[in-house]
């Protein structure tokens, strides 16, 4: 294995190296508080790169290429800085950031832990959504790179959100871990601890559309899915759970066997009604607890590009940037709308706290939150 190399031909440039991946950073911009966000991107050998900022460990960019061999960038997102900036969970500006401490919907915007009441922002009707603002998306994290195995590349990201951030009861000592193999799979790990029993539940907010970002007119509603779930959470108008858990069989909930995503979303349930769309939370079918699982199988029969997502969350929320409307400009100026990208965001239940039969998300300060995430990248054969 080499040693870090620093490049001498940019201002601000190093390059962890393996047998063939790379890590590259430079720098992206200040954000309006002054504090300077740094640009990295990994790559492998495939053809396959994922760039992402300190700046709430947003990924801003995937470069996959088609059966074809072209590349394209396969996540929305902005040109700057400026763009992830943005706070107005209204717009449904969440693009590619870590979400924390608690991602999704906490009811009423509070949850009692051990006799304790705790109030959150209301910033999604009466409810809590990503633990409101500043999330852990608008943040500036503390980025390493790490001495990796093999065909891969790895970065490790800390933050420390302090006791009463959000809400929330202790000290949580947060590090996500990106890595890119030459198998392309992009892994995403999560790990915190805590100084007093609180609760957590971390994902990634990524947005995809297979086709390439904005380049395809039907957004991501020819894409077709499979996810490996019989059941899904049903949600009240507030796209809150009710603790009722449904079977799909029968309804446009069921993706066990592989369907394009225009076939059922306008379909007449109240479900669909309430999130304008796609957005709910699926229990995934899980062979083993803490292991990795299929949760999803992606296919967009445009470019030919697969996407595999496997987790050791239980669910998975499939959700069709439905609150997307056309007045977000994105890179290069296109103006996203609804269904332009699928986000599968794998984590724990929503509202979980306030749930007691659903699987906890309790965190004690004798425990390691540990959560792991695959993205794998392919062509359809």
């Amino acid at each position: 294995m080499k040693k870090l190399v620093i490049l001498s031909f940019t201002l601000y440039s190093f390059a962890q190296i393996t047998n063939a991946a790379t890590l590259n950073v430079k720098p992206y911009g200040t954000t309006q508080d002054g504090q300077k966000v740094d640009l990295y991107t990994m790559s492998n050998n495939k053809g396959v790169s994922v760039s992402f900022i300190s700046f709430g460990g947003v990924i801003t960019q995937i470069l996959t290429p088609d059966a074809q061999g072209k590349e394209n960038n396969i996540v929305l997102g902005f040109d700057d800085l400026k763009g992830y900036e943005i706070t107005d969970t209204k717009e449904g500006i969440h693009f590619g950031g870590l979400i924390g401490r608690y991602a999704n919907r906490i009811g009423n915007a509070k949850f009692s832990l051990d006799g304790k009441t705790y109030n959150l922002e209301k910033n999604n009707g009466p409810n809590s959504l990503h633990s409101g603002n500043p999330g852990f998306d608008k943040r500036v994290w503390q980025v390493k790179p790490l001495v990796s195995k093999g065909e891969t590349v790895k970065a490790s990201l800390k933050l420390i959100s302090p006791n009463g951030d959000q809400g929330f009861p202790g000290k949580l000592d947060v590090e996500v871990i990106y890595s890119l193999s030459d198998q392309n799979e992009f892994q995403i790990e999560y790990k915190a601890k805590t100084d007093q029993p609180t609760v957590v539940n971390l994902t990634n907010h990524s947005y995809f559309n297979l086709s390439g970002a904005g380049n395809n007119p039907y957004g991501v509603l020819d894409h077709i899915v499979q996810l490996n779930a019989d059941r899904v959470l049903v949600t009240d108008q507030n796209s809150l759970p009710t603790g009722e858990i449904a079977s799909v069989a029968g309804t446009p909930f069921d993706f066990r066997t592989p369907k394009a995503i225009v076939k059922d979303i306008r379909a007449n349930h109240q479900q669909l009604a309430y999130g304008y769309g796609y957005d709910q939370t699926w229990v995934l079918n899980q062979k083993s607890q803490g292991k990795l699982n299929l949760a999803a199988h992606v296919v967009d029969p445009k470019s030919k590009r697969t996407l595999q997502v496997l987790t050791t969350e239980p669910s998975v929320q499939m959700y069709t940037a439905n609150h997307l409307l056309g007045n977000v400009a994105g890179a290069n100026g296109v103006l996203y709308r609804q269904a332009d990208a699928l986000a599968l965001e794998t984590q724990h239940f929503p509202d979980s706290p306030n749930q007691p039969s659903f699987p906890s998300t309790r965190l004690n300060p004798d425990q390691t939150y540990n959560s792991v995430t695959v993205f794998k990248f392919g062509i359809q054969k």
